[in-house]
């Protein structure tokens, strides 16, 4: 079996573009799951772990957002 890249010929979407979609999927599921990660910090009345989730989880939402913004301008022929 050989083995081959993934270069759109199978999906229809190219690298860089799928590449795009699953960065902004993955800021997004962890933007969800620090959530949590947030409330079980909480819960443990840990205010420096709250802390430190609650900035990694507005990074992550900013980057979904950049990526957001960046797919919409191409989606929209940009």
């Amino acid at each position: 079996m050989t083995s081959t890249s993934e270069t759109g010929d199978v999906t229809g979407t190219r690298d860089k573009d799928y590449d795009l979609i699953w960065f902004v999927e993955a800021c997004l599921s962890n933007a969800l799951r620090l959530e949590q990660y947030i409330q079980d910090a909480e819960r443990g009345k840990d205010d420096e772990i709250v802390e430190l989730f609650r900035k990694a989880q507005a990074d992550s939402r900013k980057g979904a957002e950049l990526g957001k913004q960046l797919l919409r301008s191409r989606l929209d022929g940009g």
